[in-house]
């Protein structure tokens, strides 16, 4: 039955797509982010629903006229960079071209659909909507894993729809604590107070949801998440205390075997798994030594033959950290490239809140650029224990960043160039009158 659901609810969104091509954005991402048909049984959880959206949007955009634009700001063109960059080192890839290929494919169309959906925030109702839209794409898996943590009093681990880019718990409690600073910008934008209150509860939830999935390198992206969080907000006392009584609850609540767990943190030598992460980081840092233009090329720290060339006696794994990932397979010209989108995403963060001081009519993007920037730093340092190099999420939100910087600066831009009151002027004095007379342009009035 769900699936029949789902199917009809699918079929009827693609007309409105054609129709409205940034509907067929938001239904692009909520395939993309949220993967929906893994949450249903049957024949519908395997159909190409994301190629069949992506035809509609382009055939949309070409036939309809709706408002849009490319933004050739820092983020849409290192993204494009680095779709050149790893073309480049798939070619010179010394992995299974198989897996080299294929992983190109995949990539190569993620980049192609965000920037296609960067295109279409023309506005920010619309930039508000695919907030939105992300924001409860992930969220659902956060609060559907915090009533789960709570039922099961923490016993079980919280993990992600199957086959996607968050079915491992590590990937889906920072995709969940990065969402939760979105959440917290659409609390403070809606005007109802139901609304404020229930995304308020859902994040409680997804802070449960994160901890509920026993992954270490959670609990230090929730510190930093916190942190950060707290020094972007308002109100820094009644903030802090509920952060803090929100976390401290969550951590009292779990049972033994997670604090167990949570320990092997500060005796990481003695844990099999963290030295087998550690190794693999310095394997692959020696790939991009002996390769550093070109890396291995996607999935060559995971062959067993490329690690055993540069550190033998290594088993060849999942590298656990976007960084040492990156740079293993693609080197360091991409690497950089790659390091350099979230350094637009931050600086066009940190521009929103400097233009929208003293600017109540854009305190929308100054609040969302805090959260932003609390979103980023979620992902920067949990990456450093996970292979999440390439979330098309997380390029999303840059993208979404550097439209609202740009959404702002138009509005700026056209503020400054609207025509001002003619001055008053004086006409020639009046024969019979002492006094000339002051006189206004019809210009001025309308």
């Amino acid at each position: 039955m769900r699936s029949f659901v789902f199917i009809g609810l699918f079929g009827a969104l693609l007309p409105l797509a054609f129709v409205q091509p940034f509907v067929g954005a938001l239904l692009w991402c909520w395939i993309a982010f949220m993967n929906p048909h893994r949450e249903v049984w049957g024949f519908a959880q395997n159909q190409p629903y994301a190629m069949i959206v992506f035809v509609i949007l382009v055939a949309a955009c070409i036939v309809k006229r709706e408002p849009k634009r490319f933004e050739a700001n820092a983020v849409t063109v290192l993204l494009i960079v680095f779709a050149v960059l790893i073309t480049l080192t798939s070619l010179t890839s010394i992995a299974p071209p198989a897996l080299t290929w294929s992983m190109w494919e995949r990539l190569i169309k993620t980049i192609l659909g965000a920037l296609l959906v960067g295109c279409l925030l023309t506005s920010r109702e619309r930039i508000h909507a695919l907030i939105w839209l992300m924001a409860l794409s992930i969220g659902f898996y956060g609060v559907k894993g915090g009533i789960f943590t709570l039922k099961t009093g923490g016993s079980f681990i919280v993990l992600g729809p199957p086959d996607t880019m968050i079915t491992d718990r590590n990937h889906l409690a920072v995709a969940i604590l990065l969402t939760v600073p979105l959440l917290n910008y659409l609390r403070m934008q809606s005007p109802h107070k139901w609304v404020r209150l229930g995304l308020m509860v859902s994040m409680g939830l997804m802070i449960v949801a994160a901890v509920g999935s026993q992954s270490r390198g959670a609990l230090v992206a929730l510190g930093a998440t916190c942190v950060v969080m707290w020094l972007r907000s308002r109100s820094k006392i009644l903030g802090g205390v509920l952060m803090a009584v929100c976390v401290a609850g969550t951590i009292n609540f779990m049972p033994q075997g997670w604090v167990d767990r949570m320990n092997t943190i500060s005796t990481y030598e003695e844990d099999t798994s963290a030295m087998g992460r550690v190794k693999i980081w310095q394997a692959s840092w020696l790939i991009a030594l002996d390769r550093p233009y070109t890396g291995a090329g996607f999935r060559g720290p995971y062959q067993q033959s490329i690690i055993d060339e540069v550190m033998p006696g290594t088993t060849a794994r999942a590298v656990h950290s976007i960084y040492f990932e990156v740079l293993g397979e693609h080197g360091f010209p991409t690497f950089i490239v790659w390091l350099g989108l979230s350094a637009a995403g931050a600086y066009y963060a940190w521009r929103l809140i400097r233009l929208s001081r003293r600017r109540p009519d854009l305190a929308w993007a100054g609040d969302f650029g805090r959260m932003a920037q609390v979103s980023m730093v979620t992902y920067l340092s949990g990456g450093t224990f996970l292979s999440l190099s390439y979330w098309d999420f997380y390029w999303t939100l840059l993208i979404v960043v550097a439209a609202t910087h740009a959404c702002v600066v138009r509005a700026l831009g056209a503020e400054a160039h609207r025509p001002e009151a003619v001055p008053l002027r004086l006409r020639p004095a009046i024969p019979g009158r002492s006094k000339p007379t002051r006189g206004i342009s019809t210009g001025a009035l309308t």
